[in-house]
């Protein structure tokens, strides 16, 4: 029985042994992706280049439900973590073991600024460590009000928009100052599958997508029972 259990033991290190040099491996070759990404394309240079482009909305100017809404739903933990949530990346890391894939990405809005702004979206391990390296860089050199400010003004909203301004004109032709509460939620939803919550094309699945943006809004403390149904039911 002893030499059994100790057959195992020396398997489980073994197999562990070869988890770590193969994580070693990925997160090296993510470091290099991000300082060959960050060399051509400076922190600095990428974060003046996007605040020149016509309709970036400062951080100031967006409604503050538009904030809550967004921060609740993507990354409820955004004002107080450090570019990266390991809860979150351990379980996509189980789920993409589990089911040999990499579905799951784990990733907090500072990573999917570095995605957007300075990696392809191809599912790659690598990628996936430098988007870790980008994102502490990310917080070290700008605030999170800049931060968001990236995130917003950089993601597709569907039909061609991208950007919080494009979007708020393109689906409600308004500025982003004049959304509503219900169009502040529908839009903060929008970004995770903008093809599927279209509300003109899957009023359905717009709704769904909506009352799960104000659901996310009430468990974060964001907005109080009261405030959730007189936005949800603003849309009827």
């Amino acid at each position: 029985m002893k030499k059994v259990i100790k057959r195992i033991l020396i398997v489980i290190a073994i197999l562990a042994g070869i988890c770590v040099c193969v994580v070693g491996f990925f997160a090296i070759k993510g470091a290099i992706m991000w300082n060959d990404a960050k060399s051509a394309n400076p922190i600095t240079q990428t974060v003046e280049r996007l605040r020149a482009e016509k309709g970036f909305v400062k951080y100031e100017d967006m409604p503050q439900f538009y904030i809550d809404a967004v921060v609740s739903v993507e990354d409820r933990k955004f004002f107080t973590h450090g570019g990266i949530n390991p809860k979150s990346i351990a379980r996509a890391l189980l789920h993409d073991i589990s089911t040999l894939s990499l579905e799951q990405g784990g990733s907090t809005i500072t990573q999917q600024v570095a995605k957007n702004l300075w990696f392809t979206q191809e599912k790659r391990l690598e990628r996936k460590f430098a988007e870790v390296f980008a994102a502490f860089d990310l917080e070290k050199e700008l605030s999170k009000e800049e931060i968001f400010e990236l995130y917003v003004n950089s993601i597709y909203f569907g039909c061609g928009y991208y950007g919080i301004s494009a979007a708020a004109n393109g689906h409600y032709g308004k500025s982003v100052d004049e959304l509503s509460d219900y169009e502040c939620a529908m839009l903060a939803g929008l970004p995770n599958a903008p093809s599927i919550y279209l509300p003109n094309e899957n009023p359905g699945l717009a709704r769904r997508r909506l009352e799960l943006v104000l659901d996310s809004m009430l468990n974060n403390g964001a907005i109080s029972q009261e405030k959730r149904d007189e936005v949800s039911q603003a849309g009827n």
